[in-house]
């Protein structure tokens, strides 16, 4: 879009204080015009004024648009405008500033420098608030390029923006999410010989941290302490919110006692940022203590707080002080929301109480409380996992009924039942339903169904899906991978479930734990023992220590057996490479002894015997701690038979 068909003469803009769009908003009605409440009232009066003779000025006009823009019935007021036009009302500047407002809030920019257009010709001057309305509507239509474009060339003619335009230009951008361009607006305000101020680079900094940059966003703060200019709540808030999100809740609550050592009190919003970040580390004592401290700073919590608290007592399997918390909450004369009645219906369907959930949710209907299709969804896992499908189908049929779609979410839910229970008919006739009604499947639903299809003798049919997807460029998890993997080893296609490792890992996606596993069973199930060895070593060669030890722990004596023993050192070498990493006292105590010394440094001269590898496989079994146990007493006590090749 360009603006250059505009001609400005060149003068400073001073912007009012007030916010941009506010100036027919808050004008007195005279008799001829009293102030409307509702669009009826604005109608009549409108029409009251058009019946009048003489015409009543503008002015008048322009008030009762005023008041319809205020209640956002933006194309009433633009027909409106055209009527009083056509009766031969001459529209003012700020009548036409309140058209161009409406086109801006529609979307329709063209339309509002069209009316730009109309201003000038008409030989009016346009005003700050006239050049700030088309710059919000720039931003708030994402337009921001234009917005900046329309800066420059203002500016380039001889135009100054204050505070307030560079302000709405900065959020703008923010919103957008080019922050860092509004990082770089800072220093060409200070050219115009305007100091940034603490909104400038509050929304900066929020956007910073919105974007993940927690860093460069408390870099900017300090720098703009440097120029004195000391943060607000506001900015905390921000930076809080910002480390809160990246996990950072040390520096949040640093954060907070910054804010108490320098007297700028929290808000309500503080308190509950930090409420909630503890609760979903798990951190519930925190939690609690942040909440005492609320309460000692005679902030009363709301809603969102008590939703947080509770949230974070269901995390830790503790439905029971969640409920003491939500009548808690209604004690103190708050009103539970939805999500409020969602935390706890999810809380008991997660610790199997389903009929508790269920009183919940009657609970809201007796409130008048809508469920939405969180609510619903929750309530359909449980049952699913109950066996209960009937009841879970029919809470489908009733989100249709009230109007509630389920999401990919909640038929995932039942398809994976459906599939787990063998219902493989039912199960498909559902995933056609769901493509037919315009939902699009998520890599959950298409891994469901090929694992469902796999594990449930339909493998060719799971094939057919899954080389559709590859074609389609489809971009499959490892979860999906292994799936089709495990279906080809099940039937004996080693060979093509290996094939499509190498596909998968081609394609950007790593194999994981149980797809090596997946593989490795299925070439000692066929008694290929050479190329299970190959394989074995393949993977360790690749630097998947890790993986291996767990893959070796989860294979049974008589199979791991057949790759004789050097894939035995290898495995207890991944042992304690692993045991590196953690840097443990398993570790600590290996290396004290004399063969763990050896097993450390890489000594491969050694051989384990049979019989020491029956009995550690034995106790390997039930996980890695009993694995270390068995291992450190042979090697403590040095019983550990070394025999040299």
């Amino acid at each position: 879009m360009s603006f250059s068909r505009y001609a400005f003469s060149k003068s400073r803009l001073f912007l009012v204080p007030s916010p941009p769009f506010s100036f027919a908003l808050n004008l007195n009605f005279s008799s001829h015009s009293p102030n409307p409440s509702n669009i009826h009232d604005a109608l009549a009066s409108f029409n009251r004024l058009l019946l009048l003779r003489p015409l009543p000025s503008v002015f008048e006009f322009a008030k009762i648009l005023g008041a319809i823009v205020k209640m956002k019935q933006y194309l009433t007021a633009i027909s409106l405008s055209s009527r009083a036009q056509s009766k031969g009302i001459t529209p003012s500047l700020v009548f036409l500033s309140i058209l161009m407002n409406c086109y801006c809030h529609l979307g329709q920019m063209y339309f509002a420098f069209s009316v730009l257009g109309k201003i000038l010709k008409m030989g009016h001057q346009p005003n700050t608030i006239t050049l700030n309305t088309l710059m919000k509507g720039l931003c708030l239509n994402k337009m921001v390029g234009e917005a900046l474009s329309f800066h420059d060339e203002l500016v380039a003619k001889g135009f100054l923006f204050n505070e307030v335009s560079y302000g709405t230009l900065i959020n703008g951008l923010c919103k957008a999410g080019k922050t860092r361009i509004a990082i770089d607006v800072l220093p060409r305000i200070e050219r115009q010989g305007i100091k940034p101020d603490i909104v400038m680079y509050s929304t900066i900094i929020d956007g910073l941290c919105k974007d993940g940059l927690i860093t460069e966003a408390r870099d900017l703060c300090s720098e703009m302490i440097e120029l004195g200019i000391s943060p607000n709540i506001v900015t905390y808030n921000s930076l809080i919110h910002g480390f809160c999100s990246m996990g950072g809740w040390k520096e949040a609550y640093e954060l907070l006692n910054e804010m108490f050592r320098k007297y700028i009190n929290p808000n309500v919003y503080t308190f509950t940022i930090l409420v909630d970040a503890f609760c979903k580390e798990g951190r519930i004592i925190e939690a609690q203590a942040v909440f005492a401290t609320m309460m000692k700073c005679d902030k009363k919590p709301n809603v969102v707080t008590f939703n947080a608290l509770m949230d974070g007592y269901c995390l830790r399997n503790n439905i029971n002080v969640s409920r003491e918390v939500f009548n808690k909450m209604v004690k103190n004369g708050l009103a539970p929301d939805v999500i409020s009645y969602n935390v706890l219906i999810n809380g008991y369907c997660k610790n199997k109480m389903i009929d508790k959930a269920m009183d919940i949710f009657k609970e809201m209907h007796r409130r008048n409380l809508v469920p939405n299709t969180i609510t619903y969804t929750s309530l359909i896992d449980a049952l699913c996992k109950s066996g209960k499908i009937s009841q879970a189908q029919n809470f489908i049929y009733e989100m249709h009924d009230r109007g509630h779609l389920p999401n990919i979410i909640t038929y995932n839910t039942l398809l994976d039942t459906l599939f787990k229970r063998q219902h493989l008919d039912e199960a498909t006739t559902l995933f056609k339903k769901i493509v037919n009604r315009g939902i699009q499947p998520d890599v959950y639903t298409y891994t469901i169904l090929i694992d469902g299809l796999c594990k449930g003798g339909r493998l060719n049919y799971a094939r057919q899906i899954f080389q559709q997807l590859l074609m389609e460029g489809y971009r499959l998890n490892v979860q999906s991978y292994t799936c089709m993997i495990s279906g080809l080893c099940k039937e004996g296609f080693v060979d093509e479930a290996m094939a499509l490792l190498s596909k998968m890992e081609e394609n950007g996606c790593l194999p994981n734990l149980v797809t090596i596993e997946t593989i490795l069973r299925g070439l000692l199930e066929k008694n290929d023992n050479d190329k299970a060895k190959k394989f074995l070593l393949e993977m360790t060669d690749r630097g998947l220590f890790r993986k291996m030890t767990f893959v070796l722990f989860r294979t049974p004596e008589p199979m791991i057996s057949k790759v004789e023993n050097t894939c035995v050192v290898t495995f207890l070498e991944s042992t304690v490479y692993y045991l590196q990493e953690t840097n443990g006292l398993e570790y600590m105590i290996l290396k004290k002894t004399s063969l763990g010394h050896r097993l450390l440094m890489g000594d491969q001269g050694f051989i384990i015997p049979l019989q020491i590898q029956i009995i550690l496989r034995h106790r390997l079994l039930t996980g890695i701690s009993e694995f270390t146990a068995a291992l450190f007493t042979v090697f403590a006590t040095e019983k550990l038979i070394v025999l040299h090749t």
